[in-house]
């Protein structure tokens, strides 16, 4: 099974392909934005392998974060590949 993380777009950078800094709690990695060239700053986006894939809005992104943290309370993980 894969994993998409919600993240919040901090800045962005037109390089090769365009780049920005996305937090994830309080982790801040780079991600490609290739995919979603509608992305602005204060947006959320879901992450897979260092790729945002989609945009979504804020309250999606906080139901996502708040049922990945009850998965970690649980010591479970996504698709009950415990």
């Amino acid at each position: 099974m894969c994993l998409g993380v919600p993240g919040r777009v901090l800045s962005i950078e037109e390089r090769e392909l365009p780049m920005g800094r996305v937090a994830f709690g309080g982790i801040v990695k780079e991600v490609c934005l290739a995919y979603v060239p509608e992305v602005r700053v204060g947006d959320h986006v879901i992450v897979h392998v260092g790729f945002a894939i989609t945009r979504i809005d804020e309250a999606e992104a906080e139901r996502t974060l708040a049922l990945l943290g009850e998965l970690d309370d649980a010591g479970g993980e996504p698709g009950g590949g415990r």
